[in-house]
């Protein structure tokens, strides 16, 4: 009786799952108002949250699990599991306060009750899991500046740095740092990433991979709204795994897809006018949400490269001052986004410099004809891109061109552009640094020597004695308003040699079924679901 009482609870859930997700009952339109629905043309590869490197990965995992501190919509650190903490005056001990009613989700391997009490113990468990080498995580380098950590009690962490970082809470704030059981991790290993059992407003009810995913509410989350309700709002989360982007804005326009993230150039100008605004015909069925995205795209100078136009400050100057900026953000990409200023470090970002990069051919070509002169040389170089990125890059062909400059361009796959990039094998390379943690610091980090590529994010083997030397003192600065100033210093200094070209800063740009409700944009392009209903 047993076994026939277990088939028919198999059976009963089973068609649970279809009624929801097929919508083929009675009650659709109400099922349907409880399930929000998206499409990762990418696919996920992990729920492991010690894999979260990039957004498809980081989104289903920030809806199945939690950190010790999580960020607000303007990049404020909030709390999450931890209720509170302190930070020693030196600034290199934080003790954090843990709340007494978060539970993890349910699974057998937690016995009878099938649940237990998230404690500090779990996030002694949880860190060293991140840096442990056989889990080979890609997110142990958040774990870099502690000294070390440990209970101190069932429900207080402490943590303690090998030197001040006061970008530190914003680490904790990555979904690296979630907290996980051990008895479930353990018990699965490697197969942790298609069996998650974290503590967020959802749960992992099914995964077929490449085809589909569906995700629970957690009845037992923790948070609430402004008024108490308990979160999350949504029933159920379907996420689609289909690799067309074509097909994915057409199930959007059909309405069975809740939102797209993104402007992908082949239906910018069927959704947009040339100003950026939503066109008239879509108004009506539609939102668009757009702000801030902590995301700068550039062009990347090989500084050791043995071509001598590379090696010539005044071609890269030259380079500069080449293109209109503003002209490309408005036809090429719809003004989703905005022209660079004269520095790396994005809009909405303290620390960022405000002074706008001049567009002046006439100074551009006397730089690109003295080095003619000088080396009897014509400058011709390599830009390398994948095909997402090749109407950017034409476009700088053809007004570089005009100043005297002979780019060729070079179309190569993703990874392979990337794999390029780190080994040194290519001239230009049009990169984009996207922030891990809401620090101008991430940012400066690409230009630190001992960072250089292959082993660190120096792309370009930019090296300079004061800006390292300025870096390094930076990381010991408390007082915000003192570090943001060096970092515009810092800034000024990489930017004064031209070891990039700074295009525009992204935007965050959501597009949205007008019966969805809550959906709030971040600068760091976080999903965020717990808050999110639909209307009925």
């Amino acid at each position: 009786m047993k076994k026939l009482s277990s088939i028919i609870n198999r059976i009963s859930q089973y068609l649970y799952v279809i009624i929801i997700f097929a919508g083929c009952t009675v009650d659709k339109d109400s099922i349907e108002n409880k399930v929000f629905r998206y499409n990762e043309y990418r696919n996920v590869t992990s729920l492991d949250p010690a894999f979260a490197r990039n957004p498809q990965n980081i989104w289903p995992i920030n809806q199945i699990f939690n950190g010790l501190v999580q960020l607000d919509k303007n990049l404020n650190i909030q709390p999450e599991i931890a209720i509170s903490w302190s930070i020693s005056e030196d600034g290199l001990t934080y003790k954090f306060t843990l709340r007494d009613d978060v539970y993890f989700h349910k699974s057998p391997l937690f016995g009878v009750k099938q649940t237990r009490k998230v404690t500090a113990e779990d996030f002694v468990f949880s860190f060293n899991r991140l840096k442990n080498p056989k889990i080979a995580s890609p997110g142990g380098w958040v774990l870099q500046q502690i000294d070390f950590y440990k209970a101190t009690s069932q429900n207080e962490l402490t943590i303690h740095l090998k030197n001040q970082f006061p970008a530190f809470l914003g680490l904790l704030s990555m979904r690296y740092c979630s907290v996980v059981p051990k008895e479930v991790a353990t018990s699965y290993g490697e197969n942790f990433r298609s069996n998650p059992i974290g503590t967020g407003p959802f749960y992992l009810k099914r995964w077929d991979e490449n085809v589909k995913m569906v995700l629970r509410k957690n009845p037992n989350y923790f948070e609430s709204d402004s008024v108490g309700n308990s979160l999350p709002y949504l029933d159920a989360i379907s996420i689609k795994f289909i690799s067309d982007i074509q097909s994915e804005f057409m199930l959007f326009l059909q309405g069975k897809l809740d939102f797209i993230n993104s402007l992908d150039t082949s239906y910018k100008d069927e959704l947009l006018e040339p100003s950026g605004i939503l066109k008239d015909k879509y108004k009506n069925r539609i939102n668009m949400l757009k702000g801030p995205y902590l995301n700068t795209e550039y062009i990347g100078i090989y500084l050791d490269s043995d071509n001598e136009a590379i090696k010539s400050k005044k071609i890269r100057e030259a380079i500069n001052l080449g293109f209109d900026r503003r002209l490309m953000v408005a036809f090429l990409r719809n003004n989703i986004g905005y022209a660079s200023k004269k520095a790396f470090i994005p809009n909405g970002l303290p620390g960022s410099n405000k002074t706008d990069f001049i567009y002046d051919p006439i100074i551009a070509k006397k730089l690109v004809n003295d080095f003619k002169k000088e080396t009897g040389k014509e400058p011709i170089m390599t830009l390398s891109t994948d095909s997402n990125y090749l109407e950017i890059c034409e476009y700088l062909q053809r007004e570089l061109q005009k100043i005297g400059i002979k780019i060729n361009i070079e179309v190569l796959p993703t990874a392979t552009l990337r794999q390029a990039k780190s080994s040194g094998k290519l001239e230009l390379f049009r990169a984009s640094w996207i922030a891990d943690y809401p620090d101008a610091e991430n940012y400066l980090s690409l230009f630190y020597s001992p960072n250089f590529s292959p082993n660190g994010p120096n792309y370009t083997h930019f090296k300079n004695e004061k800006f390292d030397r300025m870096y390094e003192n930076t990381l010991k600065i408390v007082s915000d308003s003192l570090r943001f100033t060096k970092y515009r210093e810092m800034d000024s200094i990489m930017l004064s040699e031209f070891p990039i070209i700074p295009l525009y800063y992204d935007q965050v740009v959501r597009f949205i079924q007008n019966d969805v409700v809550g959906m709030e944009i971040n600068p760091i392009n976080l999903l965020i679901l717990k808050n999110v209903r639909k209307k009925k």
